[in-house]
């Protein structure tokens, strides 16, 4: 099931009416026909998108007729379909269960946005409840949605949970996307599809209103096209709220990250190469960015070895408890007419749905939350303790201490799989972000190479709040790096040099 409120035969009849006319809009009207013709000739492959917002072109008029002149004035945004926005467009997390989730309410970050002069566009594809409900699910599929493609290799996976952002934005459709990530789910739709990502500290974006996993790692984190964008969106969307006690001190650490961007900003820093994070099939990149980074005046610190066995066990305890605890506070407090009120309503509704929703993977993991003990189980508390100190203070705290480095660099993840709905993901290999996640420590991800014809991204991780440090260091390495290639929209990588559809044309950069 795709759900369309502006659908693709719509889209192309006002892509054609818009061109007669464009001569006569503004600025802002100008970008959001632009993003609508490249849904138009592009999306009906790729199911980045779930919905175009039906105001956007009304939104548009207003900031071609206004005084708004914001950071990101006239600039359409695509947003994860796990964020509410106010309007029509109901709020779904890729799940039929949440079909009527209509909330007419702006997440704060929304609303930061709208006040910087930003369109909402629409909502993104993304992996159904943001791949928590099973661990055979395949990346980029929902109910709601379908599955998402890849634009370099239509028969690869642009992985998850934040597919549509990533792909959309890897295509050309937009520039600025909201993704969300409880574990790689920025990072490696950022990498696999060759755009820039960034987790941020949790505790720097608000998350309310967002349908939650667990907020110990939860946050929303922009994805982009290069550096400078995703600092001009994590500027705007960065900051305190009251709702969220996560967010108390992030006004008080957030900056204007684009404004302090620095091209030398690598020159004499001690960067720790996380020998550990990479595979023989990344080396390739991963030494010609290092050479790079040397280039321009880092001296890099070789870590071959980490240790990390009080994460995996320990999340999964965190994820499972605070998943039954968290989606059942948003699905009470949803003033939307929804049925589904607890993760036990979501589990029953599935099973009367079962052709639906689960005729390619199940939902074991819900099954096990729903089990879980709550919030003041001692178990649980154990866990998220020895989690964190595992991946924080004895994980990237330690080794930037003991290496006497700012920051820590790897490979994020392996190249794009194949979708495969009998056997499921099949991650790549390679990349240390688990880190980052589980410590709420922020990550950045920049394009770093091509592996076969698919893309691959260099990880920045550094201490909390060290956002602004982070960017620069991906900022001075994409201005070393230079232009990065633009998808092809091959059918498949294999076939060396595949016939490309003459209506999917390589995504303007």
């Amino acid at each position: 099931m795709r759900r369309w409120i502006v659908g693709p035969a719509a889209l192309a009849a006002l892509a054609f009416s818009w061109e007669a006319t464009a001569q006569s809009m503004g600025p802002a009207q100008v970008n959001v026909q632009t993003a609508l013709d490249r849904i138009a000739a592009v999306d009906a492959q790729l199911h980045s998108v779930l919905a175009v917002d039906p105001t956007a072109m009304e939104q548009a008029r207003a900031i071609d007729a206004g005084s708004l002149r914001g950071p990101l004035a006239g600039q359409p945004v695509l947003i994860k379909d796990n964020i509410e926005s106010a309007g029509t467009l109901p709020t779904t997390a890729g799940s039929l269960a949440l079909a009527g989730n209509v909330t007419n309410r702006d997440a704060p970050l929304i609303a930061r946005l709208r006040s910087a002069g930003a369109i909402i566009l629409g909502k993104t594809n993304l992996s159904e409840w943001a791949n928590i409900r099973s661990s055979h699910s395949i990346s980029g599929w929902s109910a709601v949605g379908g599955q998402t493609h890849n634009p370099w290799a239509l028969d690869r996976d642009p992985c998850g949970s934040s597919s549509g952002s990533g792909a959309a934005v890897a295509a050309g459709i937009v520039r600025f996307a909201i993704g969300t990530e409880t574990d790689g789910s920025v990072t490696c739709p950022s990498s696999i599809n060759g755009i820039v990502g960034l987790k941020p500290t949790v505790g720097l974006v608000s998350r309310t209103y967002i349908v939650p996993i667990s907020h110990s790692q939860d946050t929303a984190g922009p994805m982009a096209d290069n550096v400078r964008d995703a600092a001009e969106l994590l500027t705007v969307i960065a900051g305190s709220d009251p709702a969220d006690p996560a967010t108390k001190d992030a006004d008080e650490h957030k900056t204007d990250y684009a404004a302090e961007l620095d091209a030398g900003s690598l020159k004499g820093k001690r960067i720790g190469v996380m020998r550990f994070a990479s595979t023989e099939q990344l080396n390739p990149a991963f030494e010609t960015a290092l050479a790079l980074l040397r280039a321009q005046g880092a001296t890099l610190v070789d870590i071959k070895k980490f240790e990390d066995r009080g994460i995996g066990k320990n999340e999964n305890v965190v994820l499972m408890t605070e998943l039954k605890a968290d989606m059942g506070k948003y699905l009470k407090g949803s003033p939307a007419p929804i049925a589904s009120r607890s993760l036990a309503d979501l589990i029953a509704f599935d099973k009367e749905h079962a052709q639906q929703e689960m005729t390619l993977f199940g939902q074991e993991l819900f099954e096990a939350a729903e089990k879980t003990r709550g919030l003041d189980d001692p178990a649980y508390k154990k866990a998220r303790k020895a989690s964190f100190e595992a991946a924080g203070p004895n994980g990237i705290d330690r080794l930037l201490k003991e290496y006497n480095v700012v920051a820590l660099v790897g490979p994020t993840t392996g190249p794009a799989w194949k979708i495969d709905a009998v056997n499921g993901d099949s991650f790549g290999g390679g990349g240390a972000g688990n880190l980052a996640a589980v410590a709420g420590y922020p990550h950045l991800t920049v394009p770093m190479g091509l592996v076969k014809g698919l893309p691959v991204g260099l990880s920045f991780m550094g201490p909390k709040w060290s956002e602004a440090l982070l960017l620069n260091l991906g900022y001075a390495y994409e201005q070393a790096r230079g232009p990065f290639p633009t998808p092809s929209f091959y059918r498949s990588i294999e076939e060396g040099d595949p016939e490309v559809a003459p209506y999917l044309l390589p995504a303007p950069r």
